[in-house]
């Protein structure tokens, strides 16, 4: 891997990273944990943000341009994703169909399916969620219940869903579903496209203390034409985790957290005792370290998945190793902003207004968003050591 950039990508990197110093308001803080008129205003901010993108093709530039791209280094589009989750994520909800689901639909779609809804993404003109995760088949996806029956032409989908962020929002949802119940449970599922506009779809919010879009959502004799299946029937397992793979390499948190590091270290002076500065200091030393490891894991799947190389278990190292990384840096912040890091946002004494709090409360979820670590210690062992099950 080569662990330098060229100069396009480079200089790329530089007027984007100024671009957003210069547009994303002081005051947005992402839209997932906000209330009331808080996240009303950082919505509809972050939907225009994303449409002014997507009319330069600056939202997803790495794509091919027929697409909707403007046929940058895949490299570039790395590199944004980086620089918005530095900047709390501007793109908002559309961030999930531009890291997440576009490249799952140019791997995995057929032309059809490309070019229906690439451009879409590509515009801004559609949000996505990911139906996966069940109440009873979280860290066992493998054993979801969802079923899909055969219907002519269609598929009737019958289920429920669960942690889905952005179901009550979302357009389109990439969903797995049971297609034949006899077959081995890895080889019974099928990867559909569903409108999450059809009659018998049912989002419902769950009040958590992540805020809103996270929803469980019910599935009723919901139609699916067979044209918005994914892959193979009943092949929709590989598809699934090669989804899974693109979601754990995009999760690129690793930024939030330098970010985080970036704007606490001046306050080492107004919230340490003297005495244990240096100690601080050190410790600032040591999550800057562990940032930017998380960040070159994240960016040797990204290469290999280009590149056409087999990425196995590096996909759940990456994930493993930035889930704790990000709980560290909280737990670690939280130390060094002491008692006033509990302060929620809008409290007039919240340093960083209330950042640092909301971050150590996400970094809960980490572990267990995505893949349990137990899963990814199973699957580096496996896929990676060779190990039995």
């Amino acid at each position: 891997m080569n662990f330098h950039f060229d100069p396009d990508d480079a200089r790329f990197e530089a007027s984007l990273h100024e671009y957003l110093m210069r547009h994303v308001p002081d005051w947005y803080t992402g839209i997932f944990v906000l209330e009331g008129e808080d996240h009303d205003r950082a919505w509809e901010w972050a939907n225009g943000f994303s449409r002014e993108l997507a009319a330069n093709r600056g939202l997803v530039p790495g794509w091919p341009s027929e697409y909707g791209g403007r046929d940058a280094s895949p490299l570039q589009q790395m590199i944004l994703a980086e620089q918005m989750q530095y900047f709390d994520e501007p793109r908002g909800a559309h961030y999930m169909g531009a890291n997440w689901v576009g490249p799952t639909i140019i791997r995995y779609g057929s032309e059809e399916q490309r070019r229906e809804f690439l451009p879409q993404i590509a515009s801004a003109s559609i949000i996505w969620c990911q139906g996966f995760s069940e109440p009873n088949s979280g860290s066992d996806l493998a054993s979801l219940e969802t079923r899909a029956t055969p219907d002519g032409d269609d598929f009737i989908i019958n289920g429920r869903k669960i942690w889905t962020s952005y179901a009550d929002q979302a357009d389109y949802c990439v969903l797995g579903a049971r297609t034949n119940p006899n077959a081995p449970k890895h080889r019974g599922i099928t990867y559909f496209i569903v409108d999450m506009h059809a009659h018998g779809v049912q989002p419902r919010p769950i009040p958590s203390l992540f805020g809103k879009h996270f929803c469980e959502v019910l599935y009723e004799d919901v139609r699916v034409p067979r044209s918005r299946v994914l892959g193979e029937v009943d092949g929709g397992w590989y598809l699934m985790a090669g989804s899974l793979e693109v979601e754990r390499a995009g999760t690129l948190s690793y930024s939030e957290c330098r970010r985080r590091l970036d704007e606490a270290l001046p306050l080492v002076r107004l919230y340490a005792p003297e005495g244990a500065r240096r100690s601080l200091l050190h410790g600032f030393a040591q999550a800057y370290t562990e940032v930017e490891l998380a960040q070159w894991m994240a960016r040797n799947v990204f290469w290999r998945q280009r590149a056409g190389r087999p990425a196995t278990y590096e996909p759940s190292a990456a994930k493993l190793f930035l889930s704790e990384v990000y709980q560290r840096t909280a737990l670690f912040l939280m130390s060094v902003i002491g008692t006033f890091g509990q302060l929620e946002m809008h409290s007039p004494l919240a340093p960083l207004n209330g950042r640092i709090e909301r971050m150590y409360l996400w970094s809960l979820e980490t572990t267990v968003a995505g893949g349990t670590s137990e899963i990814q210690r199973n699957v580096i062992a496996q896929r990676g050591l060779g190990l039995p099950r």
